[in-house]
């Protein structure tokens, strides 16, 4: 395999660790947990693992380690780290019992009922340290919902003796696990079933679970070519950049790079929802800044987006809501052999709020609510073309506006879309630090015998010789949702906090960055080697909800 020069530099990284990981661990169990919401129904559901306590890491004498197998699995999509967890897990164990093995499930959850697996060792798992990418093992979207995907799993741990199995995933992906670990549980089969925090949209944290991994990196990764384009614009003077960016659910990668790069406009959806805005008001909103610019003669500048905006317009909301529940296993809209035939279906069946709604809609984007949708049922936001549609809308507006002798500038304008270019970067210092210790951490919740948890790192805007390791019972993350209209259990999501201190600084900033670019930063590449403060910190996210300077 040809490699480039930073590649070979990067594969004699070795991660920086809690101090815990450095001497013998035990497992310190604290009080027993609750669910999010909805308790009774959550606990109805996870009899079994249900009210386990919250487990931190803490020094004292070796257990006695018995040998034994696990089982990984790369699920959903990627995110910059994953090769690092696998690494700390396959190292993790290794130290904790030479004879431990570890395989790989590959193509992700399928793998499991597949049975088709690779044994990892140090040969294989040495290649992938500290790179980007889950091409180790591959990943996947297959559900883990079914009782008869569940037995295969049984068999074919059961085959290869394995006592665990390890899902690197984001908040579906960890349901998948908690359910997993609850039926095998009440089989009595002795396989445990450890999870994993990863996705790059920030949406899967709490208390415990500081961020996910790979959002560091990606964020990074988007800042840059944010920065870039800032500049070019600073430069030529005449293009208006809207740039939609990764986060269906939430708005955490916009805000974050928002920070990181200080755009003239940054829309937040949860913003958008609490204030209960229609796509005029946002349409609006920008036409003003756009404006003002124009004004002082400045026809550029940028405008970030998040890629689930039009979930998060309360009418876009419960249109979307409405069709999620209508087009559930509809086999009627399914065979019908055109998209004005299924157009005309669906406006018969939506109430009259909503399908005047839809009617307002150009054909592209209610073809798109219709036709388009994730494995889930539900819409796939990510296809919807927002920056195109608001493009589109502002400059009708400005139009308007010049005809009237209110605007007299120039609007030209240029798309974009940071999406995949951020899921498989080589990871940060700081993803490569904290996905190994994630790894690590998992393979000591294994030794332990724990099941239906997910590994935990904290105080991660410390040093990492300062982080504390521990498990968090997966249950206590989730409440009730409603999917393919029925109420199912699943994590809950975690949405920008409008009242946490990086929307605040957002707020406080965001007029003082709409009129002046020389507020624009340019964060320039990741950089791997040098001082702390270049090469280690988290994000401005982190660091703002623990009262830290950015």
């Amino acid at each position: 395999m040809k490699k480039s020069p930073l590649q070979i530099a990067r594969s004699w990284y070795l991660p920086k660790t809690p101090a815990a990981f450095q001497g013998n661990i035990v497992l310190a169990e604290g009080a027993a947990t609750e669910s999010v919401a909805d308790r009774q129904a959550i606990k109805a559901l996870f009899p079994n693992t249900y009210g386990l306590p919250l487990i931190e890491f803490q020094a004292g004498a070796a257990p006695a380690h018995n040998p034994v197998s696990v089982g990984v699995i790369l699920s959903g999509g990627q995110a910059p780290g994953g090769h690092n967890v696998i690494a700390g897990l396959f190292d993790g164990l290794k130290r904790l019992n030479p004879a431990n093995k570890l395989y790989g499930f590959l193509g992700g959850p399928s793998g499991l009922v597949d049975h088709k697996y690779v044994e990892l060792t140090k040969e294989v798992v040495d290649e992938f340290r500290n790179t980007g990418g889950f091409d180790i093992i591959g990943s996947g979207r297959t559900k883990l919902e079914d009782p008869a995907q569940f037995d295969r799993g049984i068999e074919i741990c059961q085959t290869l003796g394995i006592n665990a199995i390890v899902i690197i995933g984001g908040d579906d992906s960890n349901t998948n696990a908690c359910i997993l670990a609850e039926y095998y549980k009440q089989k009595a089969c002795n396989i445990q079933v450890i999870g994993c925090p990863k996705t790059i949209d920030g949406d899967l944290k709490n208390s415990f679970i500081e961020t996910s991994f790979g959002f560091d990196t990606a964020c990074k990764v988007y800042s840059e070519m944010i920065g870039n384009i800032q500049r070019d614009a600073n430069s030529a003077k005449k293009y208006w950049h809207f740039i939609r960016l990764m986060g269906r659910s939430a708005s955490h990668i916009t805000l974050e790079c928002a920070l990181l790069s200080h755009p003239n406009i940054c829309i937040i959806s949860e913003e958008v929802e609490a204030k209960n805005m229609t796509l005029y008001d946002i349409v609006e909103s920008i036409v003003q800044v756009i404006v003002t610019r124009a004004d002082a003669g400045i026809n550029f500048g940028t405008i970030l987006i998040p890629e689930g905006l039009i979930e998060f317009i309360p009418a876009m909301k419960r249109l979307i809501a409405e069709l999620n529940d209508l087009l559930a296993n509809n086999s009627d809209f399914m065979t019908m052999p055109t998209d004005d035939e299924k157009r005309q279906y669906i406006k018969g069946l939506l109430s009259p709020e909503c399908c005047q709604v839809f009617r307002s809609l150009p054909k592209g984007i209610a073809r798109q609510l219709t036709l388009d949708r994730d494995p889930h049922g539900n819409v796939q936001v990510s296809l919807i073309e927002t920056e195109k549609l608001l493009i589109e809308m502002v400059a009708k507006r400005l139009a308007q506006l010049k005809a009237e002798g209110i605007y007299k500038g120039k609007f030209a304008s240029i798309a974009h879309f940071f999406g995949y270019e951020g899921r498989c970067a080589i990871p940060s210092n700081f993803d490569a630090d904290y996905c190994y210790s994630l790894g690590y951490t998992t393979a000591v919740l294994i030794d332990g015998g724990k099941t239906g948890y997910m590994a935990s790192v904290r105080n991660l805007t410390a040093p990492a010789s300062e982080w504390i390791a521990g498990g968090v019972p997966i249950t206590m993350m989730m409440n009730m949702e409603r999917r393919h209209g029925q109420l199912k259990p699943v994590i809950q999501k975690a949405l920008v906090n409008l009242n946490g201190e990086p929307f605040k600084y957002l707020e406080t900033n965001r007029k003082e960055w709409a009129n002046n670019e020389i507020n624009y930063v340019y964060p320039g590449p990741i950089q791997y080697f040098g001082p702390r403060e270049v090469c280690d910190m988290p994000t401005c996210t982190l660091l703002l909800e623990h009262n830290q300077n950015i």
